[in-house]
């Protein structure tokens, strides 16, 4: 018989859902799980069917981030730089994909784990969700783009006291400093978040991709430059409908 697959993945009209699937270890992140993850969220991106894309996990957590007994280990005798720069890649897939992700949040999201959910377009989380960025207690930082992305959405100090205490928020804290958008009922997480999906997939996927890219260079450049984004993007836009005759 074949091992459960460590990921898994259903589409739903139009949305990808990808779920972490190893509920008993609170769906700690090994090198195999990484590799189904990579596999799966490729084919989601690649999928001409998918126009929406769902991150959650099985049982009770999302995700406790990279599992610790293989911290510090290197697949393929990978050099830190290496290893550190292929997981920035996938990191990357998620934060420049023209379809948004969404993630559903609950339970453990640390570490790792964290830093995918911060790269994500929308976060829901329930009120069992803790999150924190734990690497201080190992001697290491964040490396996925979690101190970053923490001091875009809710400022430097926050991202500063959550990765230098390894101290953990609840969801109604990470709610106030803007680390998720919506706080849900754990019974109402996975419908939320699927509704979410399910109207932004409804949506022409250029005008999603558009949307996403003026958020993103909104933050990242200045007014000017994101009044320029929105022009371009528009009037792309307004040339695609007359040329379907809409």
């Amino acid at each position: 018989m074949s091992a459960e697959p460590l990921v898994l993945e259903r589409i739903d009209a139009g949305v990808a859902v990808l779920s972490y699937n190893r509920p008993a270890k609170h769906n700690a992140r090994n090198d195999a799980m990484t590799g189904q993850w990579e596999a799966a969220l490729d084919r989601a991106l690649a999928d001409e069917a998918v126009r929406v894309i769902v991150l959650r996990g099985e049982g009770r957590s999302f995700s406790s981030g990279r599992d610790v007994g293989e911290l510090g280990q290197r697949p393929d005798g990978a050099s830190d730089e290496e290893f550190i720069a292929r997981a920035q890649a996938r990191q990357l897939k998620i934060l420049h994909s023209a379809k948004p992700v969404l993630a559903a949040l609950k339970g453990y999201v640390l570490g790792g784990a964290l830093e995918t959910a911060l790269s994500c377009d929308l976060r829901v989380a329930d009120p069992t969700t803790r999150l924190a960025f734990p690497e201080i207690r190992h001697g290491l930082v964040t490396d996925t783009g979690g101190i970053p992305l923490t001091t875009r959405l809710a400022g430097p100090s926050r991202a500063k006291f959550l990765a230098m205490t390894a101290e953990s928020i609840d969801a109604d804290q990470a709610l106030r400093w803007g680390l998720v958008d919506f706080v849900v009922e754990p019974e109402a997480l996975d419908e939320r978040v699927l509704e979410l999906a399910r109207t932004m997939a409804g949506f022409d996927p250029e005008a999603l991709a558009a949307a996403k890219s003026i958020a993103d260079t909104s933050v990242t450049e200045d007014l000017a430059a994101a009044l320029r984004a929105e022009l371009v993007a528009q009037a792309g836009l307004f040339a695609a409908r007359r040329r379907a005759g809409l």
